[in-house]
């Protein structure tokens, strides 16, 4: 699965404060994503982003 910063992706699992939705800011080994609903920064391993994505919601690297 391709990802790039700046896409906006969807998790099965949802962040303690209700919100499924994630920015990614950072890609690479390790993934660095913005909470949408509470702005937190996580820091996520590639193979648990990829498995825990529903879809992806936003993706401004993607002529649409």
């Amino acid at each position: 699965m391709e990802f790039s910063v700046g896409q906006v992706i969807q998790m099965k699992k949802k962040h303690p404060c209700g919100c499924d939705r994630w920015k990614v800011l950072r890609v690479g080994a390790d993934f660095r994503l913005q909470c949408q609903g509470c702005g937190r920064l996580v820091m996520m391993p590639r193979r648990q982003v990829e498995k825990g994505v529903k879809k992806v919601l936003d993706n401004p690297g993607r002529p649409q």
